[in-house]
């Protein structure tokens, strides 16, 4: 039997990998539902649906190697990246998922409660904070939806050489902002955005990724730090911040 390797564990969810299959575990079977229609949806590469038994999904393993993790240096060529930048424009470009995405004053709402509460709980200085706020306000701006993967982190995107061999963890997909998956996508990695537009081959406001840039990192640190994760490690969100003022 093979050996199980515990991937990610907190209060939410949790997913193991048992030789070739990842069993994801999720307290809230809406976000599953989400995610195994977004996979039937998206037209890129995702992970095999093998089994699904409440609460747990099984998913194959995809081939390759993550494109690169938060806090280290991405390894992954140059071509990979644009390759990924492309793989988000054919997302972008498919038709919207029939459920609602979160609304700007939602986000916004949202956004001005954790800047209060990482000053008040002494989390972050002050300055910090105020101004990633101010820069963040550049993202809550009217724009077209997308279909959005609402969390294409580096670690999500699989690739084998210069191919993307699949995107994993769907639970956020819905209609979205097409420059917050490209902001996730090069947060802490801002030297790769150049090679993430040129892949994606639209224009862009990258004013605007800077922005998602500062506003995922604000609304994440708090439950990062709840979750035994670590935001102030070298390159990680608290950088990002910083990386700002």
């Amino acid at each position: 039997m093979d050996e199980v390797e515990v991937i990610v564990a907190h209060r939410q969810c949790a997913t193991l990998r048992v030789g070739d299959v990842f069993l994801k575990i999720d307290s809230d079977q809406r976000r599953s539902d989400v995610e195994v229609e977004s996979m039937a949806r998206a037209p890129i590469p995702t992970p095999r649906v093998l089994w699904r038994r409440p609460p747990v999904l099984a998913l194959a393993a995809l081939r390759g190697t993550a494109l690169g993790r938060l806090g280290e240096p991405s390894t992954a060529s140059r071509a990979a990246w644009r390759a990924a930048g492309a793989a988000a424009r054919t997302l972008h470009d498919a038709p919207l998922p029939p459920w609602p995405g979160r609304s700007l004053d939602e986000i916004a709402s949202r956004l001005d409660g954790e800047c209060e509460l990482l000053v008040t709980n002494g989390v972050l200085p002050a300055d910090l904070v105020t101004r990633n706020r101010e820069i963040a306000e550049a993202a809550l701006r009217p724009r077209t939806p997308v279909f959005a993967h609402g969390d294409l982190q580096i670690s999500h995107v699989f690739v084998d050489g210069d191919e993307i061999t699949g995107v994993i963890d769907w639970t956020e997909a819905a209609p979205g902002d097409a420059l917050y998956d490209l902001a996730v996508l090069t947060l802490g990695h801002e030297e790769r955005l150049g090679d993430v537009i040129a892949g994606y081959g639209a224009p862009v406001d990258v004013d605007v990724i800077r922005a998602w840039w500062s506003l995922r990192s604000l609304l994440a640190i708090r439950w990062l730090f709840e979750h035994g994760f670590d935001p102030a490690a070298p390159g990680c969100e608290v950088d990002v911040l910083k990386a700002r003022m």
